[in-house]
């Protein structure tokens, strides 16, 4: 009996402590949301791209993971690409949270934000199902209970809700091989800001920067190192 009301008093102070950082996460983002201007890009990214032709944008869930050789030759090209734009990468953990991670990066110079964004995003998703649903191949209350879930990788449907939400345009730098530059934009609103992001396909998300800007950001977990 004492070990469980041990357990027991364990898991309430866990909640708390819990409860009191996802408070101090809010407060947070409240802040910075707040001072709009510090979201609002400075285009000096855009210019470097701007005369690049941007695909239509179809939202899609993730295709298949490319196997070792494929995943490689997809890397490098990526580097290639932000080498010849003089872009770099500020590198996001491995965990299957990338793409949140990015995003919250974005928008809120932290990644560790991320499960704020997700949260939004799934907000977006569940309340806007018929925006979605028909990109989504299995049952949408499925896919939204899938996507709740803490690493659980985002896909092309969640960037669009991403861009829908906090009425951005994602612009995606690729590795695919016909395909360098996407931007997603938002449904029925003009974008006030742009969150820029490197994808290697089907792999993993980064923050994208100028080259010699990337910040120095406190890195708790390991992260991709290629």
């Amino acid at each position: 009996m004492t070990d469980n009301h041990g357990n027991r008093s364990a898991s309430s102070s866990s909640s708390l402590n819990s409860s009191s950082h996802d408070t101090e996460d809010d407060h947070t983002i409240a802040a910075i949301l707040a001072e709009d201007e510090r979201l609002r890009h400075d285009g000096k990214l855009g210019k470097r791209l701007s005369h690049l032709d941007s695909i239509p944008h179809t939202p899609r869930v993730i295709g298949d993971i490319p196997d070792p050789n494929d995943a490689t030759l997809d890397h490098e090209r990526l580097a290639e690409r932000l080498t010849t734009y003089g872009l770099a990468e500020m590198q996001m953990e491995g965990d299957g949270n990338c793409q949140f991670r990015a995003i919250s990066d974005q928008l809120f110079q932290s990644p560790d934000y991320h499960k704020y964004v997700r949260k939004e995003v799934v907000k977006q998703l569940k309340r806007h199902k018929r925006l979605y649903e028909s990109y989504v191949p299995m049952k949408y209350k499925h896919y939204l209970k899938k996507m709740k879930r803490l690493g659980e990788w985002g896909d092309h449907v969640t960037l669009q809700a991403a861009a829908d939400r906090f009425e951005a345009k994602i612009c995606l730098v690729t590795s695919f091989r016909d395909t360098c530059y996407i931007e997603i934009l938002p449904k029925d609103k003009s974008p006030l800001r742009e969150l820029w992001l490197s994808f290697w396909s089907e792999v993993h998300y980064n923050s994208l920067y100028q080259a010699g800007e990337v910040p120095t950001r406190t890195q708790r977990k390991k992260h991709w190192l290629f």
